[in-house]
């Protein structure tokens, strides 16, 4: 008897580990979205979005050639004529109160272009990426001023309508929301009323990506580096309020680098290096840079997992200046200054993630580590996924001073796992993972007792 238990036992395990989809390979449909994307077309779209002299927040909104108001009509045109009918594209309104740089109340306009997901038990899964249309001059209440704004953030703004004209001819099982933004310039505005909106609609924001300042591969001393893109992934948020139960959880096992912003910086720097051959995603262990902000903060401060993309070295004479030249030295955020080639590569980077975590099932919920006796086993215990095409779930691990996962252990269509590591010198993560070796983000599980 005990003999046919072991060796039912022992098949279980075998066709378990048999069954595991092949999470190493490249999708093709992956690979052809990144082939698409157009340095040209980038190019284009900057330039376009440049001739509108200044897109300045507080800027005309009633020509039909300058100003904010002609810039997003344009943007919303284009995002409708690329799309074919498989974009929902619409305006994304509100009115923001008078502020330190908003001197009289003011309408603040998104632009939104929606790819609907296919799946029914994926689709309200939403993962959100954008660039701010809106620039700026030296002063930042100059509403009238020549405000090129090639870099920033023209150059997330095009990246972005890119992915959308591009994505939107392919299909995903969850939802993908390609935005350009208003307000930024003038605190955050944009992005923070559609994060609100999100939150008070209790949407399903599984990951958001913003791309601000992408546009030039050459540093301040004229250093050349195209081989590489900051993202910055906060970790703990430092809230003012007591502290959660769940981030005192992280704290007290030691995953201060497992909330799921860092889970989601993970993902987009193993999937951009996997189709982005040569290309580093270099993953910043910070909200962002001294001194700067950006459209992701409003959707971490809302609990959502949100990111920055952003150039390895900036340039300070082509962002936030008025266009001069002094001592020969031409000043000003200008398209001449752009690398097209370096943007479109931060563009395929975003898209392998987009498309990778769109593609893949949810992360796996109620992960928890099993701690109520002595053992030098790990055993972790989760709750079902919902998607038809699920294969099932790996465990992943690493030494705890280890920034990235190092192993793996597949464990088959279950919801509890045991593995040989001890739980007192790993940190642990469970992933969920298709039948075409799409993975999840890896969920951090908290102490069962």
């Amino acid at each position: 008897m005990k003999t046919t238990v072991l060796a039912s036992l022992l098949l279980s395990a075998f066709a378990a580990q048999a069954a595991a989809p092949d999470t190493a390979r490249t999708q093709p449909a992956v690979e052809k979205i990144l082939s698409d994307i157009s340095p040209a077309r980038i190019e284009a779209y900057v330039r376009k979005l440049v001739s509108f002299e200044t897109r300045h927040t507080l800027s005309d909104t009633s020509s039909e050639t300058t100003g904010i108001g002609a810039a997003r009509r344009w943007i919303k045109g284009e995002l409708e004529r690329c799309g074919a009918g498989r974009l929902q594209v619409a305006f994304d309104s509100h009115t923001v109160p008078a502020s330190a740089r908003v001197p009289v109340p003011a309408e603040v306009v998104n632009v939104v272009a929606t790819l609907p997901g296919s799946q029914a038990e994926s689709k309200d899964r939403l993962y959100v990426v954008s660039g701010h249309y809106d620039s700026r001059n030296s002063d930042v209440m100059d509403a009238k001023g020549f405000a090129p704004g090639a870099n920033d953030d023209a150059s997330g703004t095009a990246a972005v309508m890119e992915l959308a004209c591009v994505m939107s001819k392919h299909q995903f099982d969850a939802t993908l929301v390609f935005m350009t933004v208003a307000g930024e310039e003038q605190g955050l505005l944009g992005a923070a009323g559609f994060a609100e909106n999100a939150k008070r609609k209790n949407l399903n924001i599984a990951g958001m990506f913003t791309n601000d300042i992408i546009g030039s591969s050459r540093a301040d001393d004229g250093r050349i580096d195209d081989k590489q893109v900051r993202v910055f992934a906060q970790g703990v948020p430092p809230v003012k309020e007591p502290m959660s139960d769940a981030m005192r959880s992280w704290l007290e096992t030691g995953g201060e680098n497992d909330g799921i912003t860092r889970q989601l910086g993970r993902h987009v720097k193993e999937m951009g290096e996997r189709y982005v051959k040569g290309f580093k995603v270099n993953l910043i262990y910070r909200r962002d840079r001294y001194l700067r902000g950006g459209d992701h903060s409003p959707f971490l401060d809302r609990g959502f997992a949100a990111l920055r993309f952003t150039e390895p070295n900036e340039d300070y004479n082509h962002q936030h200046q008025n266009v001069r030249t002094e001592n020969g030295v031409k000043i000003g955020d200008l398209p001449e200054f752009n690398d097209y080639n370096y943007i479109a590569q931060v563009a395929r980077v975003n898209a392998a993630a987009l498309a990778t975590l769109a593609l893949a099932p949810a992360a796996p919920r109620q992960v928890q580590v099993r701690t109520k006796q002595l053992e030098n086993d790990t055993v972790l215990q989760w709750a079902p996924n919902t998607e038809p095409d699920l294969a099932g779930y790996r465990i992943v691990w690493r030494e705890t001073n280890a920034p990235f996962w190092q192993g793996s252990e597949w464990v088959g269509n279950v919801t509890e796992g045991r593995v040989k590591k001890s739980k007192d010198n790993y940190l642990f993560g469970v992933q969920a993972v298709d039948k075409d070796g799409n993975v999840s983000v890896a969920t951090y599980p908290t102490p069962l007792r």
